[in-house]
């Protein structure tokens, strides 16, 4: 099964090595059985640099043909805005597009995608910090933006860099099955399934925060202060605003409520409380300021789809102990 990895300059490489890494380890898992083979594609035949500093050699360039291959993956770079008017790179993504059974972007890949009109009407995602700029110029499509991965027909988008090994393993289990996907996960020290969204590991709360005034001020007071009374009232009277200009203000500077600001504060909160120590579910809701226990577990299904006991499953390291609050911190630190 041949598969192409468009790359260009400034690439990501784990968007290239990744998939690359998931793929040739299923063809090992394969025992023989016809697997995967690989070609990275380049603007032209010259070495292609990675945003690492890797240099490597594409096997073909676009002015080739796909016709045989079944799969064109299109690697994303944080300079993928230098080429989304690349003529000629859009117009061999979509008459190659023609030749594969299916179409998958990893990371921001899918802005060239979506130059080359083919998320028109389609479910799609992207890294965090790019689903607003997807959104704003492609606007008939349905964004996902807390989805690892998206399927829409033949076509596959993700979110960024590590993401694009959840995408491989989703494509091996389509192939070959899960029994082949699950050997591969466990060899690579993967989830065969990640849980949650990417909302969890992003710094949206930072990025979405006010950069100077008053309520870049009131964000960091709510994180100092997060089991406290942090009602639209008190954080208003706080600042010396009436309740509805403070919730205006707030919402205009943070493009959130100060409702969900705070709600999502407490996720994080409770995240690296259940992350780095025992502490009981109980406990942790009262740290980081919700009524109870049931409240936390919503607030965790709400904003990144899992339970507060399946995160510190999946994400506490062993030897943890017991806090009795949570250490003050940013919201960066995701």
């Amino acid at each position: 099964m041949r598969i192409a990895i468009l790359t260009i300059p400034g690439v990501q490489m784990l968007d290239v090595a990744g998939p690359m890494d998931v793929f040739s380890e299923a063809t090992t898992q394969l025992k023989g059985r016809a697997g995967y083979s690989l070609e990275i594609v380049g603007l032209t035949m010259e070495p292609v640099t990675a945003l690492n500093g890797t240099r490597f050699l594409p096997d073909m360039s676009i002015k080739d043909t796909l016709e045989g291959f079944d799969t064109l993956l299109i690697a994303g770079s944080p300079g993928i805005r230098e080429y989304e008017d690349h003529r000629k790179l859009l117009q061999w993504i979509g008459r190659e597009s023609r030749h594969v059974r299916r179409l998958a972007s990893i990371c921001t890949g899918a802005f060239l995608l979506g130059k080359a009109g083919l998320l028109d009407g389609r479910r799609a995602t992207t890294h965090w910090n790019s689903t607003s700029r997807l959104a704003n110029m492609f606007p008939t499509v349905r964004l996902e933006p807390n989805t690892i991965f998206v399927k829409d027909g033949p076509i596959y988008t993700s979110a960024g860099v590590t993401a694009s090994m959840d995408l491989a393993l989703a494509l091996v289990e389509e192939d070959f099955g899960r029994s082949i996907a699950l050997r591969v996960a466990k060899e690579l020290i993967l989830f065969l399934q990640r849980p949650g969204g990417q909302s969890q590991f992003s710094v949206h709360l930072e990025a979405q925060a006010a950069e100077i005034g008053p309520i870049r001020d009131i964000t960091q007071w709510i994180v100092d202060n997060i089991a406290g009374d942090l009602s639209v009232e008190t954080l208003a009277a706080r600042l010396g605003m009436s309740s509805r200009n403070f919730a205006r203000t707030f919402k205009r500077e943070t493009h959130m409520t100060p409702g969900d600001y705070v709600e999502a504060a407490r996720v994080e909160a409770a995240r690296r409380i259940l992350e780095e120590s025992d502490t009981p579910l109980k406990r942790v809701a009262s740290l980081c300021g919700f009524a109870d226990q049931t409240g936390l577990r919503r607030a965790f299904m709400r904003r990144i789809n899992v339970t507060p006991v399946e995160y510190r499953h999946r994400f506490r390291p062993s030897g943890a102990t017991a806090v009795n609050a949570p250490p003050p911190r940013t919201l960066a630190t995701a």
